[in-house]
């Protein structure tokens, strides 16, 4: 599995990085960033539900 985030859509609201810290942080421009490449087996789970909890819909995990 990957993840992306649409960056220029994302509001900072950090929900991703704390769901799945594993996979999503929040860069020093504030905005949330992916920063694995491979989204790791343990974290799937939380990778999508940081998907589908994002307010704005800019996260993919695929």
């Amino acid at each position: 599995m990957k993840a992306s985030i649409d960056r220029e859509g994302c509001i900072a609201c950090g929900l991703c990085a704390e769901i799945c810290p594993e996979v999503f942080r929040m860069a020093d421009d504030g905005l949330a960033e992916v920063y694995v490449d491979t989204v790791p087996k343990e974290a799937e789970n939380s990778a999508v539900e940081a998907q589908d909890s994002c307010p704005v819909s800019v996260i993919k995990v695929e």
